[in-house]
């Protein structure tokens, strides 16, 4: 039985495809606020809940010279204006224990980045704050090994949480999404995010480039597979973002790139109903 997840008044798990949107790593105040309120405008129009995500840190950079953010303080401070002033809930990762509990205390959503999804100590302490969890599936686990780490949030208090797939190391510099791990994942009961545009990478050099091309295609694929919900960096100029600018999405094309999947979510589910799930049958 899936277990949807109340996130303020967002709910992801549950009738509607859900959305977490933002840019990679915060840039500023006026860009989040500007980022924020579209995806807020894009995700009303749909009629599809949505979380703004924002990275005020990147910790898995490649080279030490790549932007990683604004910090914590200050990536912090532009979260919270943008659950302010554009009203979203807010979604942001962690990377040690020491940060969680000042992160706690602005975001709705604490994420836990794939790298570090078996990070014991990482995880409790996140669990122990009763924030809703986000835990991303490191690129080297097998997807029904996610189960292990969800015994661990809950093992720590934790009974709010997504699961995400962002996809699996085959061979050097590059990323397969092998789209059973959505159902296989989606086994535990917690709903199973897409992320989008971190399964278009392809990792190595000084920073990883990207295929965006791909991106309708995988998304449309996760939707089929079953997720529940889709992770998507998105940026107002791609060309000039100071993270991921090859696989940000253009923040200008958002709600057109959602319309057909918001559509393909609502037909799937009435073949379910009218026909039963689409997985398991045999």
């Amino acid at each position: 039985m899936m277990k949807p997840v109340r996130v303020g008044d967002v709910e992801i798990g549950g009738k509607s495809l859900a959305l977490i949107a933002g840019p990679c790593a915060l840039e500023g105040r006026d860009m989040a606020l500007e980022t924020a309120q579209a995806v807020s405008d894009a995700a009303r129009r749909l009629g599809i809940p949505a979380v703004f995500k924002g990275s005020y840190a990147k910790d898995n950079r490649t080279s030490a010279g790549s932007f990683r953010g604004l910090g914590l303080d200050d990536g912090l401070e532009v979260l919270g204006d943008v659950k302010d002033r554009v009203g979203l809930p807010v979604l942001t990762d962690v990377h040690t224990p020491q940060e969680v509990p000042a992160v706690a205390e602005v975001a709705d959503v604490i994420q836990i980045p794939a790298f570090l999804s078996r990070q014991t100590g990482l995880i409790a302490a996140a669990a122990e704050t009763g924030v809703p969890l986000n835990i991303k599936k490191a690129q080297f686990m097998d997807p029904a090994d996610i189960r292990y780490v969800v015994e661990k949030a809950e093992s720590a208090g934790c009974t709010r949480m997504t699961l995400t797939e962002r996809g699996s190391f085959h061979g050097f510099n590059r990323l397969i999404v092998d789209m059973r791990s959505i159902p296989i994942m989606a086994e535990t009961g917690y709903p199973v995010v897409f992320d989008v545009t971190h399964s278009l990478q392809v990792p190595g050099g000084a920073s990883s480039g990207g295929e965006r091309r791909w991106a309708a295609v995988l998304a449309r694929a996760a939707v089929a597979a079953g997720c529940h919900c889709l992770f998507m960096e998105v940026h107002p100029r791609p060309s000039e973002a100071l993270s991921d600018k090859e696989t940000v999405l253009p923040l200008a094309g958002l709600e057109a790139f959602l319309t057909p999947l918001v559509e393909l979510h609502k037909a799937l589910a009435e073949i379910d109903r009218e026909h039963g799930p689409g997985t398991g049958v045999f």
